[in-house]
């Protein structure tokens, strides 16, 4: 078997095997069950809990939740932008680098606030240590946010009637300390032990092989990597990303990295299934996603394994595969295996240029911020995918002529009126944007020559991928693309916050109005939602959604960029 392939089965496989357990572990999180971290954590909560002034043990509505959630949100976005504004003269900034302007530091504080983390500066150089700690700081809590509103749904879809779902701020501390903390400290040992940079000495004078001397800038790169992959943030610490030999030493390293960007994803999902005492329906949204993945990230790998034919043309050997924008010590499987992984969840980290995939891997990784709900980001993804099954259960129950009803509780008007309106909100987001920003460019080329590198179908894909990106909360981008500029900075800043709290607040209504009906056993007549016959209903509602939304934006870039190479 051939030796890349081969690679991607194994760390695949990992995934599967670390996330059943931890799956079953969140699930014990959650219920507030013992497990052996509680001894460690339990003193370091209630310190938490203390400083805040909370009451862990206050149970709260679905609108309670909601209002926590933006509250703190707003909070630290006021503290990301006077950091950001003001580095130059704070501590912590060695190598002397100047603060962002205020569009920039607007776009990167929503940016990592919302768990996004799309980038519109070079790491090393554009932030000093202390915004690189801040950053960082987000990076946890953003992920634990997404992972407690996760736990809010999971409460709510328990068989039970209910007006209050736990507590958002227990969830919230409970995911940053007894699952985030505690993987990413794994995490960046490893990344530590192979080369990986954990110091807050400014930059190191070497020699190149050339006798050259050169400056390399270096930092708190371990743990900074290590909760950007497992809190599905994607934000690099250096420019490149984990392209970047620093933050991404070796293949060893590139497994690690590429684990931690869908373990927890995945583990959320068996979590549902130990909390719901449901585990068949896990395996059913286990197998949908994984059934979408599969279809995402195998074309992706072909098509890089192969080349690009117009290389061919040119009579260029391509044996390793389409190289251009890819390290070798990865190669070109091990490089689209990334992409897919990252687009499929909202993590947005690149081991290499995505801007240079060849267009059939341009079409996956934008169907996987497309669809944005194959596996997802921690905790978001699964509500992103919640939606697709309110959808699902009503039009089954068209077909059948029956009430639609999901796990005893009925869906009526309210809820499927906010369901179409998420569904609805990503494409209008993602075409809103592309739109305008192709009006603008057509309309003067010359007044936008900076933001194309690649006029043209490569040109149009860029800028659906950027909107895409913000839109998908994922943060990678094609970076052809010119967008550190005022426009870019603000349009993508409103898409991200759009993009983050409106998928929430629908998911979180729809689970929180459900969760106060009357439970209602299942009988013969009950419409099973954990059988494959269900699993393929979803699918396919959600291939028909993203096929008619995105479908002709495609065919005007990375479609019509595939044909003209042919």
């Amino acid at each position: 078997m051939n030796s890349e392939i081969l690679g991607i089965i194994v760390t695949y496989g990992l995934v599967l095997l670390m996330a059943i357990p931890l799956g079953r572990y969140i699930g014990k999180v959650f219920s507030y069950e013992g497990t052996w971290l509680d001894k460690i954590f339990n003193p370091i909560d209630k310190i938490f809990f203390k400083i805040g002034g909370i009451n862990p043990n206050v149970e709260m509505t679905w609108k309670k939740h909601l209002v926590a959630l933006l509250s703190i949100n707003v909070v630290w976005f006021i503290i990301s932008m006077l950091v950001l504004t003001n580095m130059a003269w704070l501590p912590l900034n060695p190598d002397q680098n100047p603060s962002m302007t205020g569009d920039l530091a607007f776009n990167t504080s929503v940016s990592f606030i919302t768990n996004t983390n799309l980038q519109h500066y070079s790491g090393e150089t554009g932030l000093s240590y202390l915004g690189q700690l801040v950053l960082m700081l987000w990076q946890f809590i953003s992920a634990g946010c997404g992972i407690a509103i996760a736990a809010v749904v999971f409460m709510a879809m328990k068989e039970k009637t209910s007006l209050t779902l736990g507590n958002f701020y227990s969830f919230f501390v409970r995911a940053c300390t007894r699952i985030l903390l505690p993987l990413a400290f794994v995490v960046a040992i490893i990344l530590a032990f192979n080369g990986t940079p954990m110091t807050f000495e400014g930059k190191d004078t070497v020699t190149t092989l050339e006798g050259q001397q050169q400056n390399v800038s270096r930092g708190p790169v371990a743990a900074f990597v290590a909760i950007k992959q497992l809190g599905t943030n994607g934000g690099g610490f250096y420019g490149p990303n984990s392209a970047n030999p620093m933050e991404n030493p070796n293949y060893l390293t590139n497994i690690v990295e590429s684990v931690s960007i869908i373990l927890i994803p995945i583990a959320l999902i068996f979590a549902l299934g130990y909390v719901l005492k449901r585990k068949k329906l896990a395996w059913t949204i286990y197998g949908v996603m994984t059934l979408g993945f599969l279809m995402l990230l195998i074309p992706s790998v072909v098509s890089e394994m192969h080349g690009s034919p117009t290389i061919d043309k040119m009579g260029i050997s391509q044996a390793m595969g389409s190289m251009e924008g890819k390290e070798v010590r990865f190669g070109s499987a091990a490089s689209a295996n990334w992409a897919t992984y990252t687009t499929v969840t909202s993590n947005g980290s690149v081991n290499a240029m995505h801007d240079s995939m060849t267009p059939m891997t341009g079409v996956t990784t934008l169907l996987g911020m497309m669809i944005n709900c194959f596996y997802g980001g921690v905790g978001v993804g699964f509500l992103n995918f919640y939606i697709f099954i309110i959808l699902g259960v009503f039009i089954s129950g068209l077909m059948v002529g029956r009430t639609p009803e999901f796990l005893g509780k009925k869906i009526e008007a309210k809820e499927m009126k906010i369901a179409m309106m998420i569904a609805l909100l990503h494409p209008l987001l993602i075409l809103a944007g592309t739109a305008l920003a192709s009006h603008l460019y057509a309309g003067n080329p010359e007044a936008y020559s900076g933001w194309l590198a690649n006029p043209g179908y490569h040109g149009f894909s860029e800028m659906l991928y950027e909107f895409t990106s913000s839109s998908a909360n994922n943060g990678s981008g094609f970076e052809g693309l010119g967008d550190n500029t005022p426009f870019w900075n603000i349009a993508t800043g409103i898409v991200m916050l759009l993009a983050r709290y409106l998928p929430i607040i629908g998911p979180v209504a729809i689970a929180g109005i459900l969760a106060t009906k009357q439970y209602i056993p299942e009988s013969n007549g009950t419409l099973k939602t954990d059988t494959s016959t269900f699993g393929l209903l979803v699918f396919a509602v959600i291939f028909i959604v993203a096929a008619l939304s995105f479908f002709p934006a495609l065919t005007l870039g990375p479609i019509a960029e595939f044909f003209s190479l042919k």
